[in-house]
């Protein structure tokens, strides 16, 4: 076997497009999670992933194997979950915009309303603690939730945090204290009530 094809990055470093199909079966999975962890939304989560293994696909040739590639791909996918947060809240303040200048508001007030109404299963207490740590995350500044998944979920070093969110080391691991600290502080009140 051919080293080639026994190494899907060298394979699709090399052009070879099978092989790089490979590599997204891998990790697509892990990217879409991370992706959805950062982005809160599926719809902005799968358009991360996508546009995440697009760069991937053209940054392959300056990729050089320092990093393992999953490490490479993760903060590719950070970097595309934030821009898309980022045109997100673009497109949202723009809608605002237009229904504020828009005299027959009614129906547009639906679109930002909570559809996650509770079903039968929120008695459980394992359902109402997820659902209590996600509205959490949801309150925490992007750089402080992007941190707190990038070590508590994904287990990446504060260096690795560093580089995918443009901090130094000390940034990094105050941008996860503050997350943890917010988490823990809204989860003891939560249980003492």
């Amino acid at each position: 076997m051919d080293v080639m094809t026994a190494d899907p990055v060298l394979a699709a470093r090399a052009g070879d497009p099978a092989a790089f199909r490979r590599l997204v079966d891998q990790h697509s999975r892990a990217v879409f999670q991370l992706c959805w962890r950062i982005t809160r939304d599926e719809m902005l989560a799968e358009d991360a992933a996508q546009e995440a293994f697009y760069r991937a696909w053209k940054g392959l040739p300056e990729f050089d194997g320092r990093a393992a590639f999953s490490t490479w791909l993760h903060q590719i996918a950070v970097n595309a979950a934030l821009e898309q947060l980022r045109r997100h809240a673009r497109h949202q303040q723009r809608r605002v915009e237009l229904t504020a200048a828009d005299e027959d508001t009614g129906g547009d007030l639906l679109d930002f309303a909570d559809d996650a109404l509770p079903g039968p299963d929120d008695h459980m207490a394992a359902d109402l603690l997820q659902r209590r740590v996600g509205q959490e995350l949801d309150r925490m500044s992007v750089l402080e939730r992007t941190a707190f998944v990038l070590r508590h979920v994904e287990g990446a070093s504060l260096e690795d945090i560093g580089l995918a969110l443009d901090l130094n080391i000390g940034q990094s691991k105050q941008a996860v204290f503050r997350a943890v600290r917010k988490l823990r502080g809204a989860l003891t009140a939560w249980r003492e009530a």
